[in-house]
């Protein structure tokens, strides 16, 4: 060990009066003491034993500086520069330097800007097994939460609202139950139920309405009978978040899909541009709601398919019988509420695919009634070229005619009605053949 830091450190001492901005003074402070000899000899030493003696090496050095300065080798303010460049920074001075700024160095003033800590506080309403409010709207640290929920930091980022874009989850813990649906982020254990929001949103209606769901529910079916067998008070919370998921999904299913129908059926009498506008905005609003209730049914069968999970939920026999372990292949209870409320997802799904469905036949059929009336317009249009090439043929024979040239027909008084003819008959012609081509042509196509 000593082997491998002796000769580097050696040859950065050496080299600390080419390469360090106040090597100068070093170079000259170490001719006026011994402090200074020992930069210049070979090191025999660990550089870690330097460590306990830095309060005298620290003395060592201000002697050799003051004497430097004493014998007008370097100037005070120098000298005053180098102690204030090289002190260790104190608490209140550990900050983040702008890039290319040294602190108090070069006589600049160095700006300190302070380091800015990202909030670590979440806000959130506990409520007990009675469905009393024990706390609202508190707000605590990451730290606390997870010393007394007995949570890691990574099972906090799930219930926590200020990261966005996260995929619905459940997730069993060994003491606790992580829920992430929708709008509700709660964590449920064998006594209480928390519920999480972010710091500085406000209340919202559909968490007012969640609390009021979880008090109700959990007053009713509290008491004697809840000791004597009844559900354990993580499957009510359990199953209080699941209904007002469900509430929440049939009702934005019933207000969007009653938009959509009523939209489809002013299409199928007639075509709007206005209205199609319309249809592309509630399509896009049908396919992102069908893939948030597809996200909720992915982590209801998630749960459902780990057989260790399931038991894991048992947090009151967990709890009551701490000495054992709950078995993995007991949780019938538990499997049948969450198949119930997933066969509720799934109903919704289903209506919101044929909804889905329904809208892409709609778009089709809309699509063939364009495609229908643009090859009308291209058929007038095609129409209309014969017709032009047509009566080109006459006026080229009246351009001819139009020519200040002599073509001894000027005084021939049968001569006007006999061109007038011949160009009528070449603009009949030639628009009754094109427009026989065309009919040709439509009939092969269709």
């Amino acid at each position: 060990m000593n082997a491998l830091f002796r000769q580097p450190f050696c040859h950065a001492i050496s080299h600390a009066s080419f390469s360090h901005p106040f090597g100068h003074a070093i170079s000259h402070a170490s001719s006026a003491h011994p402090f200074g000899h020992v930069l210049r000899r070979p090191l025999s030493f660990n550089m870690f034993d330097l460590l306990p003696d830095l309060d005298k090496l620290k003395s060592r050095r201000a002697r050799s500086l003051k004497d430097a300065v004493e014998k007008g080798k370097i100037d005070q303010g120098f000298a005053a520069g180098f102690e204030h460049a090289t002190r260790p920074l104190t608490r209140q001075e550990a900050h983040r330097f702008p890039r290319g700024e040294q602190p108090g160095g070069g006589g600049t003033s160095a700006v300190f800007e302070p380091l800015h800590l990202p909030d670590l506080r979440l806000r959130c309403t506990q409520l007990d097994r009675d469905g009393n409010v024990t706390v609202r709207a508190g707000e605590f640290q990451k730290s606390e939460l997870c010393a007394q929920h007995g949570l890691q930091p990574r099972d906090l980022r799930k219930i926590d609202s200020k990261f966005v874009n996260q995929m619905p989850a459940i997730l069993v813990r060994r003491h606790a139950i992580l829920v992430n649906l929708l709008h509700i982020r709660a964590l449920i254990e064998a006594d209480r139920i928390v519920l999480f929001d972010s710091i500085a949103a406000p209340t919202t209606h559909s968490q007012t309405m969640l609390v009021y769901e979880l008090q109700e529910r959990l007053r009713t079916t509290s008491g004697p009978a809840d000791r004597d067998g009844a559900q354990p008070f993580e499957f009510r919370a359990l199953e209080a978040v699941l209904i007002t998921v469900v509430k929440e999904l049939q009702s934005d299913e019933d207000v969007l899909v009653n938009l959509v129908q009523n939209l489809l059926a002013y299409l199928e009498e007639s075509v709007d541009r206005s209205k199609l506008r319309e249809l592309l905005q509630y399509s896009k609003r049908l396919s992102r709601f069908e893939q948030r209730v597809l996200n909720i049914r992915d982590a209801i069968e998630e749960v459902l398919e780990q057989d260790e999970d399931l038991a894991a939920m048992y947090l009151t026999r967990k709890l009551a019988n701490a000495a054992t372990s709950h078995p993995t292949d007991d949780h019938e209870d538990v499997e049948l509420m969450m198949e119930t409320y997933l066969k509720q997802v799934e109903e919704i799904v289903n209506h919101v695919e044929s909804v889905s469905s329904h809208v892409r036949t709609t778009e089709d059929v809309v699509n063939i009634i364009l495609d229908s009336q643009r090859n009308s317009l291209l058929l007038l249009e095609i129409r209309l070229t014969i017709l032009t090439v047509g009566l080109s043929s006459g006026t080229f024979l009246s351009g001819l005619f139009g020519m200040n040239l002599v073509n001894f027909l000027e005084h021939n008084p049968h001569a006007f009605f006999a061109v007038s003819s011949i160009a009528l008959a070449a603009i009949m012609a030639l628009t009754f053949s094109g427009l026989r081509a065309m009919r040709n042509v439509l009939k092969k196509i269709n």
